[in-house]
């Protein structure tokens, strides 16, 4: 090359290094960061070959540790910090106590001074942010009440370790050293303003004045300022400008933490990501930051790898052992009893005691700087890398082993809550029956022990997110036995709010999905969006029951492919249903659309017509008096004339029918019926018609009808065989009748 390129060569050479070895680790059931760790091993200085530059290295590890505080922030609140504050603050401040007098001890044996036993110690005191959240995040315990108390807890030694680096120079001069290069300005400032040179007392009043002035500024202008700017790039719609913000924002924020108020990058990060946690564009700027961190966390860990001398195991075999004693079963014995002390669950206490069992970012930090004070020597600064290496590499191993240990503890500590299936079904007034004890020695808050679930022939559904709640109201709804397998404490205490049952745990394990009885399951449905855990959640699945139907979801047709490769019997690919969603609201539109639009049509045709009608009706009276007397006027006049009685049915025979005998009557009572004049009925029927059109005051009532008793009955049907029946029209004169 014609020049020298040594960033480029440190980034590519640490970067493929670490893919490759990573990925054997991987593949080995190991964590990734072990070939991470190793990667930085093979380009150091320490072995053979390419050697990258350690100080660029170390500088690009300090952006991902930025990257992965602001991450940290981003996911954890104030509110949150605040919650967990009565086991966080003590624990951790009596930890890193019992963690430095450890450290002072094997110094001293080491025979180091005085001043070179408490960095030392203070160094093994503090856990890696980095390999704590990779540890919490690989169980999913983020954002479960145990993963609030680790984080916290982590905080809080991180805010302590701040003031370790200012009171650094102090530690200095007590050991003879002089560290005046590398004070404080702003306690210079303060110390040239008034004419005092401040003691270690002194120097901790300013660090304390200057840590609450950094958290007010940030509180008070920062919550102010910080989402404004994100919210206004947001607005112009580039979503590279809006990623450019939010790494401005980490990194500036940071930056102006350490040069303005003298905390830390790692500090100032935190806070900078925990304000911006209250907006609402939170999850897009975590989702923006992520292949940055990932990628800068890498390097951090490549870093941390080019400053271990492997040689230092063959010659300090015992020291070494010493140190990785107190950091793996100093610091986690110590860490289970302050939990329990504190009365928290076993389970709790193992997993905060697993989480911290390792020392990372703060610890090289602090190791560096007594070595360029003078304060600690070159062997303790290797002793504090092969610790940190060895328990990183050994940490999934602690949470396997204290996995194991855990009912052997929980029966010496505390006897954990067994929930059955039928709890929630207690009566009150057996509970108030039921004899308490007075003062119970156990923890205040218990663990739950999970039991098997008695359902068979039900559906799992694996992940109770939007997708996964959206699916269990439904069942709910249509009263099908289902329940959740979920490990967000927020999302399970919300499906159990439900009345859902919920067996908490990761999917992928085997373990958890028994629990869940996937063997009688009729349907697993897999909510979840990430695909490889997705994936691992089928294996399994379809491992313990090869007939269940599996349903599961996922975002491009290569993680379809990778499901159904892995026994997934149906795929939804989100994308493909929501245009398909699409179209079918078009295509309703549409049809509701020219719908309107006849009625619209046919309503402006017909609107003429009625308001026609409407004018040419009369109107009916309001009143009910009116309207009576208005309805007996209209039948007034319509009414016919009153032509008498008609005659009795009992007299009219039937067609065809002779008159009963029964009601005969005989000849002489009646006399013969006059014969009908033709030209009289025709000008009788006129008349009558006529009086039909007349007004009702000028019809002449007829004679009155003489009564039955005196009407002659006839001799003969009143009706012809052959012609149909009409009352109107008297019957034809047969011819022997006119004979």
């Amino acid at each position: 090359m014609p020049h020298s390129t040594p960033l480029i060569s440190t980034i590519v050479a640490g970067l493929v290094l670490a893919f490759i070895l990573g990925a054997f680790a991987n593949r080995l059931r190991m964590p990734p960061l072990v070939g991470y760790l190793v990667a930085g091993v093979l380009v150091g200085p320490f072995t053979p070959g390419f050697v990258a530059d350690a100080e660029l290295a170390n500088e690009l590890s300090e952006i991902g540790v930025i990257l992965l505080m602001f991450g940290v922030g981003l996911h954890f609140s104030l509110k949150d910090l605040l919650s967990v504050r009565a086991v966080a603050i003590p624990g951790a401040i009596v930890q890193i106590g019992g963690a430095t007098i450890m450290g002072l001890g094997l110094a001293t044996l080491l025979g180091w001074g005085l001043g070179a036993g408490l960095l030392f110690g203070l160094a093994l005191s503090v856990a890696s942010t980095v390999v704590l959240l990779k540890a919490l995040q690989d169980r999913h315990m983020v954002d479960s009440e145990k993963g609030r108390i680790a984080v916290g807890w982590l905080i809080v030694e991180d805010l302590a370790m701040v003031l370790a680096l200012v009171l650094i120079p102090a530690i200095a001069s007590i050991n003879g050293v002089e560290g005046a290069a590398l004070h404080d300005p702003f306690v210079d400032f303060v110390e040239n303003i008034s004419g005092i040179h401040l003691d270690i007392f002194g120097i901790l009043a300013v660090t304390l004045v200057k840590l609450a002035a950094f958290v007010g500024f940030m509180l008070v202008v920062g919550r102010r300022v910080i989402p404004f700017i994100l919210h206004y790039t947001a607005h112009t719609g580039s979503r590279e400008l809006f990623r450019l913000a939010v790494l401005a924002i980490a990194l500036g924020v940071a930056a102006g933490a350490a040069y303005l108020f003298g905390v830390s990058l790692a500090l100032g990060a935190f806070f900078a990501g925990m304000i911006l946690s209250e907006s609402e564009l939170s999850h897009r700027a975590a989702q923006e930051s992520l292949p940055l961190r990932d990628a800068f966390a890498v390097l951090f860990f490549v870093a941390v790898g080019m400053l271990f001398d492997p040689m230092i195991l063959v010659t300090d075999p015992l020291p070494v052992l010493a140190t990785v004693f107190i950091i793996i079963f100093g610091k986690s014995i110590l860490a289970f009893l302050i939990v329990v002390a504190f009365r928290r669950p076993v389970g709790t206490a193992l997993t905060i005691s697993a989480s911290l069992a390792q020392i990372g970012e703060f610890s090289f930090i602090l190791a560096a700087l007594g070595v360029g004070l003078g304060i600690l020597p070159v062997e303790g600064r290797d002793l504090i890398l092969a610790g940190s290496i060895i328990s990183i590499i050994l940490n999934p191993l602690i949470f396997f082993v204290l996995d194991l240990l855990r009912p052997a503890l929980e029966s010496r500590f505390g006897r954990p809550e067994v929930v059955a299936a039928a709890a929630e079904r207690t009566e009150p007034d057996l509970v108030a029956s039921v004899p308490r004890a007075a003062a119970p020695d156990v923890p205040q808050e218990t663990e739950a022990t999970q039991v098997p679930t008695g359902q068979s022939g039900h559906v799992i559904i694996v992940g109770f997110g939007r997708v996964g709640s959206v699916v269990g109201e439904a069942l709910l709804e249509a009263k099908t036995p289902f329940l959740v397998v979920e490990d967000a404490e927020g999302r399970v205490n919300a499906a159990r709010a439900l009345g859902i049952e919920v067996v908490v745990g990761n999917a992928a394990a085997s373990k958890v999905l028994s629990l869940a009885n996937v063997a009688g399951a009729s349907t697993v449905v897999i909510a979840i969006p990430n695909a490889f855990e997705a994936g691992q959640a089928v294996e399994q699945a379809r491992k313990q029951n090869a007939k269940v139907l599996i349903v599961a979801r996922a975002h491009s047709d290569e993680e379809e492919t990778h499901l159904k490769t892995l026994g997934a019997d149906v795929v939804i690919l989100g994308e493909r249903e929501i245009g398909l969603g699409m179209v079918d609201v078009i295509n309703r539109d549409s049809r509701a659309v020219a719908e309107i639009t006849a009625s619209d049509a046919v309503e402006s045709v017909l609107a003429p017509l009625v308001a026609a009608a409407a004018a040419t009706t009369p109107k009916l009276p309001s009143d009910p008096n009116l309207l009576a007397e208005a309805i007996e006027a209209a039948q007034a006049e319509v009414q016919h004339a009153d032509g008498g009685p008609a005659a009795p049915p009992a007299l009219v025979s039937a067609y065809g029918e002779e008159p009963d005998e029964a009601f005969e009557v005989p000849e002489e009572t009646f006399e013969a019926p006059a014969e009908p004049d033709p030209e009289a009925v025709e000008a009788e029927d006129i008349a009558e018609l006529e009086a039909l059109d007349a007004p009702a005051e000028n019809v002449v009532a007829e004679a009155p009808m003489p009564p039955e008793s005196v009407l002659p009955r006839p001799d003969k049907p009143a009706t012809t065989p052959g012609t149909p029946f009409n009352p109107e029209v008297p019957p034809p004169v047969t011819e022997e009748e006119k004979a």
